[in-house]
Parts: structure tokens; C-alpha cells; sequence
């Protein structure tokens, strides 16, 4: 019999109503209660632990990598581990974890819409399906997935794609690596390889993200770097463009030795330095092209390479090498 781990977080799967708003009321047990209502135990056996009851949109980078801690404890022990996380920063959540998970064993992030005290909720199906995933041994090296409605996808590249609506998670551009109902499960894909950049016990650096939007002007970049940033990555218009004086300034700022990502606004598609005096004056300056990646991902595949004191070719080269090796952007030869 195949052993999970079933690692709960908080988040609205766990969620009740109260005279305040939705609050995080419930606990491991009871998700895994309600979860095996739906289909069953499934043949397998699941440990429970709470690692903390928080709603994700409160969460630091500290927790995750506390969390990423107890993956890496429960991949020990375990043959799958499922974590019940909120969907507000699920994305960020399990790609962190992503880039420190060195284990054969498959994690799989899962959450909910609804609260649990919802007439309909989600969140036991949405439960069910990831223990049915990573309990399946055909799920073994498929490394850190999102299951959400029905769908397994990479963590890399995945982005909540609706506020409110149950089919919540996508990873445009890649294909859904696997699909879970009351049959069971139905490989499609194969999930892309993710090397290890960071170690869970060291906090990254500051990476701020600054946003791009009609008119803006540098201030933003020079507030961030004022801040303490020890990197920044830049939410561009369209395939990877920025403002005259957002140009301008993170150029000075490569050339100073501080690393910029170029990533996109735009919910899906690759970035390309194209346009002069904008993504292509970047580019030539050193941006790392951050392909298919979400600005909040960016940051943290950024942030992640910063802790390495002097990988070969420096921060921007380890950046694009990592993103080769995943499908974020092209090979070179």
C-alpha cells in the first residue's frame, strides 16, 4: 500500500463563513475527511500535519520555504505529497517550492474556490483528485504540480487565471501533464525536468516586481533598488517592453551590476526583446528574458539565483540556463 502525506496550509479549502468575512477554521483531518467522501480512500494510506492555518494572501516567503522544509521532510517518508494551500498565491507558492524540491516523490499543490462550509464546495474533489495523482506511481518524477479541477499542471508556468471560477489554474502554453475523475487518472504530457535553485533553509534576496502601465516613469525601479532590492523584474507590456525612463534606468542598473528579468503582464505567450529603446535596448544590455514565466514567478526564479555567491557567467547566465532546461525559452546552441 502506496503511503501520502497530506501537508495542510490553511487557504479557503479550509475555510468557514463568519460574521467578519471567510476564515480559516479547518484543520488536516477534516480535508482529508470530507476528500474521502468523494471516492474513497483509494487504496491508500494518508498522514496527516498542519503545518500552519493562514489564508495564502497573508503568507511570506519565510512560510513557504517552511513549507518547503515539510516537503522535503514528508518526500522522505512518503511515496506522494499533497498540500492544501489558498489559491491567492498557489502559483508562487508551489513553483518556490519547485525550485528546492530535489526528490523523485510528486508533490501536488490543490486548494479551493468555495469555503468548506460552501452548499457545493470544491475543495474535497479538488482534494481527491491530487491524492488519486500523487498516488499513482506513474506520477513518480513528475516533480511539483497544481491540481485543480480535474487538471494536473507544471507548477512552472502556472498562473490563476480566474477570481472566483472553479477551472482556476492553467499553465498557458504547456500542456495539462496529466487529468483525475472518478476513473482515475489519464497521462497526457510530460512534466518538464525543474533543477534545484535554492535551499529551503536559505532565505532569498529582496527581487521586487515593477509593474508597467501607460506613462509610467522609473520611479518605481529606484524606490525598489532604495528599498534594499537586490534584483528587480520588470511586469513589460506585451512581448517584453518598458517606458522610455523604465528603459533607461534599468539599463544604468545592469550596467551597475544588478540584475533585471524582463517578464510580461499578459496572461500567456513568450517575451522577446523586440522594440528599441524598449525590450530590445534591454535585452542588449544584459535583461534576462524570463519567457514564459509569470512576473511573480520571475521573481522568485530570480531571487533563487542570487543565493548562489559565483555561478558560472554570473546571475542572468544561471537564470537562462535554468530557463532552457524547463521550456521557458529556446535552446541555444
Amino acid at each position: 500500500m502506496r503511503t501520502l502525506t497530506l501537508l495542510s496550509t490553511g487557504g479557503t479549502i479550509a475555510t468557514t463563513a463568519g460574521e467578519k468575512g471567510l476564515s480559516v477554521a479547518v484543520g488536516a483531518d477534516d480535508l482529508l475527511a470530507a476528500a474521502e467522501r468523494v471516492w474513497g480512500s483509494g487504496g491508500v494510506r494518508v498522514q496527516t500535519r498542519d503545518v500552519h492555518r493562514m489564508v495564502s494572501f497573508a503568507e511570506s516567503v519565510g512560510d513557504v520555504l517552511a513549507l518547503a522544509r515539510a516537503v522535503r521532510e514528508a518526500a522522505r517518508e512518503s511515496d506522494g505529497v499533497v498540500v492544501t494551500h489558498g489559491t491567492d498565491t498557489m502559483e508562487e507558492a508551489a513553483f518556490l517550492v519547485a525550485l528546492t524540491h530535489d526528490s523523485p516523490v510528486p508533490v501536488a499543490f490543490t486548494g479551493a474556490q468555495r469555503p468548506f462550509d460552501d452548499p457545493a464546495p470544491d475543495g474535497p474533489r479538488n482534494l481527491a483528485a491530487a491524492l488519486c495523482w500523487v498516488g499513482d506511481p506513474r506520477a513518480e518524477g513528475t516533480g511539483v504540480g497544481v491540481v485543480f479541477d480535474g487538471n494536473v499542471v507544471p507548477a512552472v508556468g502556472v498562473r490563476k487565471v480566474h477570481t472566483l471560477g472553479l477551472d482556476a489554474f492553467r499553465a498557458p502554453g504547456r500542456a495539462s501533464v496529466a487529468s483525475v475523475d472518478a476513473d482515475g487518472v489519464r497521462v497526457h504530457a510530460t512534466a518538464p525536468k525543474v533543477p534545484v535553485l535554492l535551499d529551503p533553509d536559505v532565505e532569498p534576496p529582496r527581487v521586487d516586481v515593477v509593474a508597467q502601465y501607460l506613462g509610467a516613469d522609473a520611479t518605481g525601479v529606484r524606490a525598489s533598488v532604495a528599498a534594499g532590492a537586490r534584483g528587480l523584474v520588470l511586469s513589460g507590456f506585451g512581448a517584453g517592453n518598458t517606458t522610455p525612463d523604465t528603459t533607461r534606468a534599468c539599463v544604468e542598473l545592469l550596467g551597475s551590476g544588478v540584475p533585471v528579468g524582463l517578464a510580461s503582464r499578459v496572461g500567456a505567450g513568450p517575451v522577446s526583446g523586440l522594440y528599441a529603446d524598449g525590450g530590445a535596448e534591454l535585452v542588449r544590455a544584459g535583461a534576462v528574458v524570463m519567457g514564459d514565466l509569470s512576473p511573480w514567478q520571475s521573481r522568485l526564479l530570480l531571487a533563487a539565483a542570487l543565493t548562489h555567491t559565483d555561478p558560472r557567467g554570473g546571475v542572468g547566465e544561471l537564470c537562462r540556463r535554468w530557463l532552457e532546461s524547463v521550456g521557458a525559452v529556446a535552446g541555444r546552441d
